[in-house]
């Protein structure tokens, strides 16, 4: 598991970066931790999941301060991989915004209220 603070986060792109396999997903990983940073994210963590799970390469778990920033962070990060070519971005929660989950294929990104957080414990 890798956590990043805001301050981190650019340094724990390249490190996540340099430690994946697969380059297309190494790539996508380091621009979202980027663009969770940009969107002021916070409390970002990301796990590798490659050969332990079938779901994807990684997870990342982040935090937004209140729904509507939760919201925002979750259009930010889908416009900004619809933009990559990533065209099957799948995403479920936005209505609510308490946890709202991207599903990029290779990259799983659940973006939380940090209540909702903390009643899961992640």
């Amino acid at each position: 598991m890798i956590r990043t603070t805001t301050e981190g986060a650019r340094k724990s792109a390249s490190a996540a970066k340099s430690a994946a396999k697969t380059p297309a997903s190494a790539k996508l990983l380091a621009d979202i931790v980027v663009w969770l940073d940009d969107a002021k994210a916070e409390d970002v963590v990301t796990i590798p999941l490659e050969g332990k799970s079938s779901l994807g390469d990684y997870m990342i778990v982040a935090s937004g301060r209140s729904d509507r920033h939760v919201a925002a962070i979750a259009e930010q990060l889908r416009e900004k991989i619809k933009e990559t070519g990533q065209g099957n971005v799948r995403v479920e929660g936005l209505a609510a915004s308490d946890w709202v989950l991207i599903d990029t294929g290779d990259i799983i990104i659940h973006v939380f209220r940090p209540e909702v957080r903390e009643f899961y414990n992640l």
